[in-house]
């Protein structure tokens, strides 16, 4: 969010020490008071970002209007639903978001392939608007990067109520060697754009969140969509040579361009 005028700031000899701060983070600091509250344009911005973060949380999952038809197209995406039928019901139960719906489970066994290298699916998560914002720039990065390395890609798809344990499921009927699932984040009073991408090797129906990896912070002011890819492959190149993932797996990261 772009920074409001300080008046009583910009008259102190702290102006620019408070210009340097706020230009690294979005955190709301040194805005100044009005007695003992903030004041009225503190207050506007604070309530219009929990506005943005509550929209986001309730938004529902439509790929033609999230990504538009082309780009649902271009990749063949369809939809798969868990076993939360309702936005309240998902909120209230993330048991039921961490499995797919009996005509999900018969969807995906028809439409994609089994024994890839590399198996991506896009979750709304608790934000909508973070999937549409990340994902078509991240998603082709992605399957040019895992093309490059002779991976087998599997075929993507989009997952309605959708939780983080869902990629057990995934790895129960499709056995790929890395599972990846890039679900929206819970918003913040920063942004309600921030995506995580979660990995597992070889995922099945034992595994905990012990047995995962994660990359987070995937937004404007986090972590770009080429470094949010680089960090994917990197890690799923790892799991494939180890043949493990989670707490067992130590990063490793790309030497840097020059060195």
């Amino acid at each position: 969010m772009a920074d409001k005028p300080d008046s009583a700031l910009s008259t102190s000899g702290l102006s620019e020490i408070v210009r340097k701060i706020r230009a690294r983070t979005p955190a709301r600091l040194l805005v100044g008071r009005a007695g003992a509250t903030y004041r009225t344009t503190t207050q506007m911005d604070l309530r219009e970002a929990h506005a943005t973060a509550r929209d986001a949380v309730r938004a529902e999952l439509d790929l033609g209007k999230v990504f538009g038809e082309a780009f649902v197209q271009r990749w063949g995406l369809f939809e798969a639903r868990t076993r939360a039928r309702l936005k309240d019901e998902y909120l209230l139960r993330p048991d039921l978001g961490r499995q797919f719906d009996d005509e999900s489970r018969e969807q995906i066994q028809n439409r994609c392939s089994r024994d890839n290298d590399f198996q991506i699916a896009i979750g709304d998560g608790l934000s909508v608007p973070a999937i549409a914002a990340q994902v078509p720039q991240l998603l082709p990065l992605l399957c040019n990067g895992a093309k490059k390395r002779g991976w087998k890609i599997g075929q993507t798809f989009a997952i309605r109520h959708c939780r983080v344990g869902i990629l057990n499921e995934i790895g129960e009927l499709l056995k790929p060697r890395v599972a990846v699932l890039l679900i929206g984040e819970r918003p913040g009073l920063t942004t309600a754009e921030s995506l995580s991408c979660y990995m597992a090797y070889q995922p099945s129906s034992s595994h905990t969140d012990a047995n995962r990896n994660v990359i987070s912070n995937i937004h404007a002011r986090g972590l770009n969509p080429q470094e949010a890819a680089a960090g994917i492959l990197n890690y799923a190149a790892q799991m494939m040579k180890i043949g493990t993932s989670g707490y067992l797996l130590n990063e490793e990261l790309p030497a840097l361009e020059g060195r």
